[in-house]
């Protein structure tokens, strides 16, 4: 089993509601005869159901389990409907893996498993145990299903959501740069560093997609055995189509296998988060930038993706961003990848939210408050990029508001857009 088996093993383990829902039942159908048995052995009695009385409540116990998960997967898809609606289609996949649907799905598939199982053995002797553990499981899942329905309701927020992807976002920042930024260490690029022709070139030749994620471990492996320098052409969350160039090997004493370098990478149908931070700011941007349009209208929701966006950006700008390049045990350059920089991040958090806010007073007073706060708080060389948008969000202003104090008032710093600072 390659990288890209494993990786993709381990997301759908992550992530699949069908295997959730196939690992319950398989569960249900161990832990059933086991209870059974228990109850033969012992005698436990507890609800002292007659033969027509535990098949009336199994019974119905049963039709009531089934309602609830035919609820909880339409509840799911109604979420995923209104959130990419009224949000972005990019919050689906993370929707969908939100913990609380799998363990809804998980339980109530589980008890409705046994709980038939129970009604099967119910003949002539009532197995108690077995029955009393059906309907206990039964009204367990009751508080389950209000849990669920409780935050089904606060997941449809808004505010939720940008908050829920913020977190994965700044989850991902934290694995993929855990090392704090140094000012007395600069930041190096690849450039110049590999040679002008390349000995080998793999050209993708799979179904087009996006590149989801790849494995450096293994790649530094394959270099280091052929003695070569590997460079993986697109960056995570490009996208790629058949004949592109997707690794190049610079030197070596034997060609690299093909095979090999292939299931190092895994090409998908849309991004994730991964190993891609860009790919959470991609989404609060496009929330704000739904909102901010003029067929929504909503810029107090764009001021709550800046509040998201302002706490990544710092996060961001405290680390020290991946430079590309890997080497073995013993120093040697040995895999080239493309990442983005510091300015790549401000730009993509700024520009298309200054663009689509121009004319709403709360979206202008809430960008310059976060500029500043950045510019204050983070060191010198992440600054230039923060101060690069100022004069660009001053001229926004300046186009829009013609008055001199509708101007003044715009060019505010208002952590809350408008209503706070007035100064």
């Amino acid at each position: 089993m390659n990288w890209e088996q494993r990786y993709r093993l381990r997301r759908t383990a992550r992530t699949s509601l069908v295997l959730c829902a196939v690992l319950s039942l398989l569960a249900a159908m161990v832990c059933a005869p086991a209870v059974r048995w228990l109850d033969q052995e012992t005698g436990v009695k507890f609800f002292q159901y007659s033969p027509d009385g535990a098949r009336a409540v199994l019974s119905t116990l049963a039709g009531s389990m089934l309602t609830f998960i035919v609820f909880v997967l339409s509840a799911a898809l109604i979420v995923v409907q209104l959130a990419s609606g009224q949000l972005t289609p990019r919050v689906i996949a993370v929707v969908l893996a939100k913990p609380g649907i799998k363990v809804a799905l998980g339980t109530l598939t589980f008890t409705y498993t046994y709980t038939l199982s129970a009604l099967g053995r119910v003949e002539g002797r009532v197995p108690d145990l077995h029955v009393s553990v059906a309907v206990l499981l039964n009204l367990a899942c009751v508080v389950v299903f209000f849990e669920f329905v409780q935050q089904l309701s606060g997941g449809l927020r808004p505010v939720s959501l940008m908050l829920h992807v913020a977190d994965r976002t700044q989850l991902v920042i934290e694995q993929v740069y855990p090392v704090a930024f140094d000012p007395q260490r600069p930041e190096q690029t690849p450039t110049g560093m590999l040679p002008t022709s390349a000995s080998q070139v793999l050209e993708f030749n799979g179904r087009s997609g996006v590149v989801m994620a790849f494995g450096l471990a293994p790649l530094v492996r394959l270099a280091r055995d052929a003695d070569a320098v590997i460079e993986l052409v697109p960056q995570v969350g490009d996208s790629v189509t058949r004949g592109d160039p997707l690794f190049r090997v610079y030197g070596g004493t034997r060609p690299v296998s093909a095979d090999a370098l292939r299931g190092c990478v895994a090409v998908g149908t849309e991004r994730n988060l991964d190993q891609d931070p860009r790919f959470g700011f991609r989404i609060l941007v496009d929330i704000a930038n739904k909102a901010l349009s003029a067929a929504i209208n909503d810029p107090t929701t764009g001021v709550l993706s800046l509040d998201q966006i302002d706490n990544l950006l710092l996060a961001l700008g405290r680390r020290r961003l991946d430079e590309g390049l890997a080497t073995d045990s013993e120093g040697k350059l040995r895999v080239v990848y493309g990442t983005p920089d510091w300015p790549d991040y401000v730009t993509l958090a700024i520009s298309e939210i200054r663009q689509y806010g121009e004319g709403s007073m709360q979206v202008s007073r809430r960008l310059r408050a976060l500029l500043e706060h950045l510019i204050l708080t983070l060191s010198e060389p992440r600054r230039p990029p923060l101060q690069q948008e100022l004069p660009l969000l001053d001229s926004a202003i300046c186009r829009k508001y013609p008055d001199d104090e509708d101007r003044r008032r715009a060019g505010i710093a208002d952590y809350q857009g408008v209503g706070g600072s007035d100064s």
